[in-house]
């Protein structure tokens, strides 16, 4: 009799756990777009508003500013293990939409000129105790737009890690002993096209010009209305979850309940140090690089203006474009339902989709949309490599090769594509090729790191140890796109020289940078992941934990029933 009662718990229903999924993953698809919505649009930050590569660093560093320095993301690891998936999922979006809409008020007009704008010139110059240890999140002349927008976005960051965590810890509620890292690869797979949706549609929204100006702000306000959305997604999450949760209190006997003595469990484990400082090397050396890699493309790649009347500068291209890539995306993912011969076509698809992808966003001779195909091979690759680790294993070799790969990517950008800066069509398939392998090498932590956390830590305190994870990720997030903005400022001395002395315009400075030295520092970054992938791996096969086994019917550690734990 109780068997037949675990039959029919939802998460046991093919179609309603997948759909559970698509709400959460659908949310995480707003968060991601919004992280990266002023991301291509640095030059267009740099000419209207007087954002240099400074401020721009700044800015984009401060998503992770609250997390780090109130230790924001800890506390919401401990509210998600006490309060549970859909009490924090919900508060997440609202704190990510309250950022978001002080992000957007900062680079509207409305902004300009008034006393705030005043008041943010002439204050928050210096933070005490933050300034003496080098950290503080403003910096003397900073643009009071700056400012203000990196208020609104510390506040949507500490929403985005909260909306992270509770995202995963409802994945391994929804699919602990299932598809695990199929799921958590699809989920992440469709935040990487929200990405790759921001770099293709944030810069056609800002610069369609109406009352004849492009406008950073109307990016920002399609983003604040994804948001919204998310917001909505989480509130239909929260019934189907509750109602789950009926279903499992009259079927099992809830579990021991979360105390705050439980958290010291999660520091005597070796191997969840070892993954958390491998996500922060990893994911510091590719997504602060997101944020430059379209003004990166711009100073190292020679553009053909469009003729005005062109096809490529029409909305109408950028929509079949993305129809493209949704049709790239949905041939990878399908094909891990089919069996061999289905299987290879639907692979082919995808492959010849991806090319024509690429051919798409060389003809719109645009650095944003050539950048937005680094987020769509890893979402191709993505949920294929989940389903393999959860049939196969091997997920520490796959975060080994995922380094190595990064290293090759980074030093290409480095040393050989300014080289080709005078070949066109050289260039431009070595920025391809180096961006696309940059975004396989994205897929293969989501869908082999995230699912193995459940193996070291104890269940009740699965959410605060993805919370910890992402802390220690949020310390690089944050840093690095400011070392990157400081390096390449360092670096481009003589730019800024010669901007000030009047021999260039702005134009022509904000695609003259030189980006090896910050490329290189990336580099190294992905040889430090490298190193403590070898290091897990002695780890792994010396205490027996599991990593390179297969998830699929795997006895999770410490499994005490998630569903027994809170909302």
């Amino acid at each position: 009799m109780t068997g037949k009662k675990e039959a029919k718990l939802l998460k046991d229903i093919p179609a309603v756990r997948w759909t559970v999924l698509m709400l959460l993953a659908l949310a995480i698809f707003s968060a991601y777009y919004f992280e990266d919505i002023l991301s291509p649009l640095k030059s267009l930050l740099e000419t209207s508003r007087g954002w240099d590569s400074l401020a721009f660093g700044t800015y984009a560093g401060s998503v992770s500013f609250f997390n780090v320095f109130l230790f924001f993301l800890i506390f919401a690891g401990i509210i998600l293990d006490k309060m549970g998936v859909r009490f924090t999922a919900i508060l997440a979006g609202v704190v990510m939409v309250a950022g978001a809409a002080i992000n957007w008020y900062a680079v509207t007009d409305l902004f300009a000129g008034t006393n705030l704008e005043n008041w943010f010139n002439n204050n928050l110059n210096y933070i005490p105790v933050f300034d003496q240890l080098g950290v503080s999140p403003f910096y003397r002349e900073m643009p009071a737009a700056a400012k203000l927008a990196s208020i609104g976005f510390m506040i949507f960051g500490c929403g985005e890690g909260m909306a992270t965590v509770a995202v995963m810890r409802g994945i391994v509620k929804w699919f602990s002993g299932k598809e695990l890292a199929l799921a958590s690869g699809l989920e992440m797979a469709i935040g990487r096209l929200g990405m790759a949706t921001c770099m293709i549609f944030s810069p056609l929204i800002a610069r369609s010009v109406i009352a004849g100006k492009a406008d950073v702000s109307r990016s920002v306000s399609f983003g604040l209305i994804l948001l919204i959305i998310s917001l909505i997604l989480f509130i239909i999450y929260f019934f189907a979850d509750k109602k789950m949760d009926l279903q499992v209190n009259k079927a099992k006997v809830k579990g021991d309940p979360f105390k705050i003595k439980d958290i010291g469990k999660i520091f005597t484990s070796s191997g969840f140090w070892l993954i958390a400082l491998l996500c922060v090397f990893f994911y510091s050396a590719i997504l602060p690089f997101q944020k430059y890699a379209v003004n990166m493309l711009e100073c190292n790649l020679n553009f053909t203006p469009l003729a005005m009347d062109s096809f490529w500068r029409t909305n109408t291209a950028a929509t079949v474009q993305y129809i493209v890539i949704l049709a790239t995306a949905a041939a990878a993912f399908s094909s891990n339902f089919w069996k061999k011969k289905v299987k290879n076509l639907l692979l082919a698809c995808s492959f010849l989709l991806l090319i024509v992808v690429c051919f798409m966003t060389y003809a719109q001779q645009s650095p944003g949309a050539i950048s937005s195909v680094l987020p769509l091979l890893a979402m191709c690759i993505t949920p294929i490599l989940g389903n393999f680790i959860d049939r196969k294993g091997k997920a520490v070799t796959m975060l080994m090769l995922g380094s190595i790969l990064l290293i090759a990517c980074h030093l290409t950008f480095a040393f050989i594509l300014p080289l080709l800066k005078g070949y066109v069509i050289g260039g431009f398939i070595v920025a391809y090729a180096a961006i696309l392998v940059l975004g396989a090498s994205f897929s293969l932590v989501p869908a082999a790191l995230w699912p193995s956390v459940p193996k070291l830590v104890d269940k009740k305190v699965l959410g605060t140890a993805y919370a910890l994870i992402f802390w220690i990720q949020s310390i690089g997030l944050w840093l690095f796109p400011i070392l990157i903005g400081r390096t390449l400022t360092s670096s481009n001395l003589d730019v800024a020289e010669k901007l000030n002395l009047g021999l260039i315009t702005s134009d022509e400075a904000s695609v003259m940078y030189n980006y090896t030295n910050p490329l290189i520092m990336l580099a190294c970054l992905g040889g430090a992941a490298l190193i403590l992938g070898f290091v897990l791996k002695i780890t792994d096969k010396k205490k027996r934990i599991g990593l390179e086994l297969p998830n699929l019917n795997a006895p999770v550690n410490a499994d005490r029933s998630v569903e027994n734990q809170p909302g």
